[in-house]
């Protein structure tokens, strides 16, 4: 039997039983490798880091990928594949229509828009919803959520909890939060959430928001290129969570407005082309003149058509407007 074959008999649920000994492994881990799945998404430069020769390491990561898929497979492989992925609805029927049925696993989508405009109300609710059986739009899992501008209240989780009648208390408890204070430390605590994903059950992560702190910290043109390399790193880190534990990746953007534009859309998001080209589905929000309405406008879809849809805010959370708002 060849290596090749060997290898793909095997099934490794830790980083020692890829060969790589104990002081190794506690490196591993301190860069942020926790499990077999984050290493197969790694780079021979990142494991030099830990001080793996690149003959090393390149066997170690060949060994963690192993145990997921092929890389080379038939189109309709791929369509038996693409059945794996999962879908969480957003509270609203004409918002789950828009985004295909939901908002899929194992890629990203980016929300967008002015403050108020209901980027946090959407991830409040999706932290619930997820907890919800497959049954009603949900995934029977919990959420991961890394806040950047503090926004993240308690109190609405129990109100969205109560109207979809689970316990508000147990729905807290599966929500796993953490607070960055700076870029670093944001990119940090996705860094070190393979664990706590599998650990947890995990199946929703978000960033809210992703660009707050590198937009503060990062001023004047001279530290942009620095800037949109580590959003770019901390983008394709969120990719391979995604994939890796086949969750649902969700994060906010702040915009930003263009004076020199006379005519069109004079807001735009931060992070160009980076950003937009990273997000899988960007959806941009914007408030209405009807109170509580808002309008989501999917922007970009690998397979979706662009569109608009409506839903409202309510103290019950994201849900479809009444027939006198539409």
């Amino acid at each position: 039997m060849s290596e090749g074959a060997a290898l793909e008999k095997k099934r490794y649920e830790r980083l020692e039983d890829l060969g790589i000994g104990s002081a190794t492994s506690k490196k591993l881990r301190e860069l942020g490798f926790h499990t077999v799945e984050s290493l197969a998404m790694a780079t021979v430069k990142e494991l030099e880091q830990a001080g793996i020769s690149k003959t090393k390491a390149l066997e170690f990561i060949r060994k963690a990928r192993s145990c997921m898929p092929l890389p080379f497979i038939r189109g309709d492989e791929l369509l038996k594949m693409r059945q794996t992925v999962l879908r969480l609805t957003t509270g609203s029927s004409m918002l789950d229509k828009l985004l295909g049925g939901g908002i899929e696993s194992q890629s990203i989508t980016e929300f967008y828009g002015e403050y108020g405009s209901g980027k946090s109300q959407i991830c409040h609710q999706l932290c619930v919803n997820v907890q919800l059986p497959p049954e009603q739009g949900g995934l029977g899992a919990a959420a991961l959520y890394i806040d950047t501008e503090n926004t993240f209240r308690t109190e609405r989780i129990f109100q969205m909890a109560k109207n979809l009648g689970l316990d508000p208390e147990e729905a807290l408890k599966n929500i796993i939060f953490a607070e960055a204070y700076t870029s670093e430390h944001q990119m940090f605590l996705l860094e070190n959430a393979d664990k706590v994903i599998k650990e947890n059950g995990v199946r929703l992560i978000i960033v809210d928001s992703l660009t707050s702190q590198f937009r503060s910290e990062y001023l004047g043109r001279e530290m942009l290129a620095e800037r949109q390399q580590k959003l770019n790193k901390h983008m394709h880190m969120l990719i391979r969570l995604s994939r890796a534990f086949n969750a649902v990746a969700v994060v906010t953007n702040q915009v930003m407005s263009k004076p020199d534009v006379f005519f069109g859309n004079a807001i735009h998001p931060v992070g160009g082309h980076i950003v937009a080209h990273t997000s899988h589905t960007r959806v941009f929000l914007r408030k209405s003149a009807r109170g509580p309405v808002r309008i989501a406008r999917l922007v970009s879809s690998p397979y979706l058509p662009e569109g608009e849809g409506i839903f409202r805010v309510s103290e019950r959370g994201i849900e479809d407007t009444t027939e006198e708002e539409r």
